[in-house]
This record gives structure tokens, sequence and C-alpha cells, in this order.
């Protein structure tokens, strides 16, 4: 395994991959679960990724099922310190059961400090190393969302904040707001980001593709780590079965997807391995978030670790239109 600081240099060291576990507890159950986190910590991986909505939607759910899976996980295993864990708060439906997005709890200073001694129960542990915002909340004024962040890391229930699914001068107004406040602003910014580029006007609804505006912003931001979502789109570069998302069907995928074949081809290495690669080694740089529901999905991301991407061949891949 690899390790950066979340951050900037000062911040908490964290593996360079980051295990993501919406499904946990739901569409994959906990002896999986625990099979799958078992072997990220076996080799080396630290940062967790979860939310207080995984996964709501599925029949039965109520969101807190990740959370759970995995704080039983940390006490059975004894790992808690190993670790710096993320959740996230605003996107959960309120009441349950309302509509979604329409009805999201937001980010009102109440819901965050309703919500952060939720995941702190469901997680079994007294801090969230990494609380983001999960989706933009229009009604909420920015300054009450990063008082009420600010609160926390007082309090040392969160030992920074993050934002997810924000437009970039959403998140520079919203770090403009802390240090107005003087409260600790953004460390982490979350968005889906993969090596496909979307056809012009896709819509993902409240969970865009980073834009260029966000990435040049990132770019010029040292102290804003870059985790992003759905790098491998959910397996759709490998698995036959699987069909890339309709918002990233459009003829310049196709070259894409040719060139990634070519490249991995020459590397000996799959697809999603070379996707991580490139991510990893990008401008900004990029901390994918991986999904897997098995250990041997999981191995195949452990293994994009150390792999590099010659000049030549990154240049091939970037230069695709």
């Amino acid at each position: 395994m690899e390790y950066t600081n979340l951050g900037g240099p000062g911040g908490p060291r964290v593996s360079t991959l980051c295990l993501g576990t919406l499904p946990f507890g739901t569409r994959i159950d906990e002896a999986a679960a625990f099979a799958v986190l078992d072997r990220f910590h076996e080799a080396g991986g630290t940062f967790i990724d979860t939310a207080n909505t995984y996964a709501f939607w599925e029949p039965g759910a109520t969101g807190a099922e990740s959370e759970l899976v995995i704080g039983r996980w940390m006490r059975s295993r004894g790992v808690r310190d190993e670790l710096v864990l993320a959740t996230k708060v605003g996107a959960l439906p309120d009441p349950p059961g309302s509509a979604w997005p329409e009805c999201a709890e937001g980010l009102s200073a109440p819901v965050i400090r309703r919500e952060v001694e939720k995941s702190l129960r469901n997680l079994g542990t007294d801090r969230i190393d990494l609380y983001y915002a999960h989706i933009d909340d229009r009604r909420t004024p920015v300054a009450e969302t990063m008082g009420a962040f600010g609160e926390l890391v007082e309090a040392g229930k969160i030992g920074r904040a993050g934002c997810s699914n924000f437009a970039a001068w959403r998140v520079e107004e919203s770090r403009g707001a802390a240090v107005a406040a003087g409260v600790p602003d953004y460390a982490a910014v979350q968005q889906r980001y993969t090596y496909l580029r979307p056809r012009p006007g896709a819509d993902f609804g409240v969970n865009p593709h980073a834009s260029e505006e966000l990435l040049d912003y990132l770019g010029t931001r040292p102290e804003l780590t870059f985790t992003a979502y759905t790098t491998q789109l959910t397996g759709a570069y490998t698995d036959p079965g699987k069909e890339v998302p309709e918002q990233y069907r459009h003829q310049g995928s196709e070259r894409r997807l040719k060139v990634l074949a070519e490249v991995a081809a020459e590397l000996g290495a799959t697809a999603n391995q070379v996707v991580l690669a490139w991510a990893l080694g990008g401008e900004p740089p990029v901390l994918p978030i991986v999904g897997a529901s098995t250990t041997a999905q999981l191995d195949e991301s452990l293994g994009a670790v150390g792999l590099r991407l010659p000049a030549e061949l990154r240049k091939r891949l970037d230069d695709v239109d």
C-alpha cells in the first residue's frame, strides 16, 4: 500500500486507495463485508468511506446498515485506531420514505448535530475522522453549516470536514465562510470521476461528474484532497455483463475504451488497474474510492498500487478526444 496526507501535509496519513462500503449490510451480507474489510486492512488499507444513507433505497433498509457493519467489524477486530474513517451527512430522506432528493435532510446545524450522534453510535466510536457534507443544500447558509462542523471539530467528535457533490464555487464559498468564522475549512472534496468523459449535457442528478472547473480549482489547492467515487464505473470497464452508464455513451468513449484496452495489454494489467493508476498519478492527484463485493475484486484494485504509467502511455490516454 502507498500513503498520502489527507487535507495537505499536516493532515493524517491515509492509504491512497479508500474502501467504499455503500452496499455493506444490504446487497453484501455481513460475512462477505467482513472478508473484504479484513483483506483491505491486511493489505495496509487505512481509509474507509461510508455514509448515513447507505443504502436507504434497498428494500427494508434505513441507511444505517453500512455504518453498523463497519462498527461491528471494528469492534470485533480491535482496529479502530488504525483507521481513518469517513462518513457523511445531509442526504438522508427526512422523514424516512419521503421523496428524494427533494426531502433530503440538508445541512442545517440541528441536522448535523443530530446525525453525528447517530453515526457515532452506529460506528461504535467516539470520533469520525472525516465528516462530509454529502450533497449541497442551497436552503441553508454555508456559514451555518461550516459553523456546525467547526463545533464538532472543537468538541473532538470529528477530525475534519469535507464536502461531496458540490460545485466549485460552492466549495469556495463554504471555505470562505469557514475562514470568516475562524473555524476549520474543508479538507477534502468527493466527486464522481473516471477516465471516460460524460457526454455534453449528461444528467447525474445530485451526484455530478467532476467538472473541468472543479478539477482546475482542486489543482491549485493542495490543501484539499480530491477523493473520487465510481472511478471504475462499478465494473463496466472489465465486466462484459455490465454496460457503460448511459451518461458516458458516445463516440469519444468508444475511442477511449479502445486506447485503454491497448494500454492495459501493453502493461499486462487490467483496464480497472490502468484507470486507477491514471487517476492516482493525475493532476490534480486523485484518491479513488474503490468498491468490492468480493476479495477477488478488491485484489484487482489493490494491484493498481505501485502501477506507474510511463509518460507516453499517459499521453496516449489523455489525448483521446
